[in-house]
């Protein structure tokens, strides 16, 4: 019988030790998901490099075997002041702390050492596929009149995939997005000053990467690149001139706020974004636009950005 594509089921937990399954459940660990992309057994085929008498291939043996799995989750927070979203775990396998104030707010900031690692299950039909000690990166994306979302890609141990009774996962605590919009997105500035925006970026681009040793295999988060872009619409250059600013390699705060009600408003918060050449010109209906491109710079350490949902 065939499997159908669609029969998806995504479920994810954080780990309490390194690799071994924290083993997520329906009730507990549902994940809402949107352009799943999985890519079951990564990794290279190393050739045996035989001296044969003939003409022929080589045979190979797999190694450095690993899966990735690529996806979207909507950015909307919980819909409770201080109660963190469904997704939150995924946020922090990239390598990204969460505080929680009770009632109040969860924070979320990236972290240099003891990155979080979770497990994930992931079905189509009834065979499952599971990634132990998965880590990843995440880009947070904002774009006019579409959804806000969390863009993640994941990368975790190679397990063979089993056949497996499927669990019914609850996703009622994925709450449906507000569009951006003028009214749904009031805040959008740079250096104080408020743009009008086409799209707004903060990617992660953390550097991940697996790492097999004798003794220890793993999934690492190495390295950091955040980048922060933005489409815009131009203004005089008295208003505000980004070839000035990235000629004397100003760091300039970024705040960008979506959301109007409690329990549902995200703030993105750069504290000083080093602002980049600008390399050009966008033309849309007639209107000039700029492409901004900043680099979002720590001032005491881990505090280049802030998610906070309130």
């Amino acid at each position: 019988m065939a499997i159908k594509w669609k029969s998806k089921i995504l479920l994810a937990k954080i780990e309490t030790i390194y690799g071994t399954d924290s083993a997520p459940t329906g009730l507990a660990n549902g994940i809402l998901a949107t352009n799943i992309v999985f890519q079951p057994m990564e990794g290279q085929d190393v050739s045996r490099e035989l001296e044969l008498p003939w003409l022929a291939a080589q045979a190979t043996l797999p190694a450095g075997l690993h899966s990735r799995m690529t996806f979207r989750v909507e950015l909307v927070p919980s819909g409770s002041p201080g109660t963190a979203p469904a997704w939150a775990p995924l946020l922090r396998l990239c390598g990204v702390a969460q505080t929680l104030t009770p009632g109040t707010s969860v924070a979320f900031n990236p972290v240099t050492d003891s990155h979080e690692s979770g497990t994930i299950h992931f079905w189509v039909g009834s065979t499952r596929y599971v990634m132990k000690g998965s880590r990843g990166t995440c880009a947070l994306r904002f774009t006019a009149q579409g959804i806000a979302y969390l863009e993640f890609t994941i990368l975790g141990l190679f397990s063979l995939p089993t056949e497996q009774t499927r669990p019914t996962p609850t996703l009622s605590a994925f709450l449906k997005p507000d569009l951006v919009t003028s009214a749904n997105t009031p805040t959008f500035t740079v250096d104080g000053v408020s743009l009008v925006m086409r799209s707004f970026a903060l990617d992660l681009a953390n550097d991940v990467q697996t790492r097999f040793l004798v003794g220890s295999e793993s999934v690492l988060i190495v390295d950091r690149g955040d980048l922060a872009t933005a489409q815009v619409e131009a203004v005089p250059l008295t208003t505000w001139d980004p070839f000035s600013e990235a000629l004397d390699q100003n760091a300039v705060p970024v705040r960008l706020v979506h959301g109007k009600t409690a329990g549902r408003i995200a703030t993105l918060m750069i504290g000083g974004a080093q602002v980049q050449r600008l390399q050009g010109f966008e033309n849309s209906q007639n209107v000039k636009e700029w492409p901004l491109r900043m680099v979002p710079l720590p001032t005491a350490g881990n505090d280049q950005w802030t998610l906070t949902l309130t």
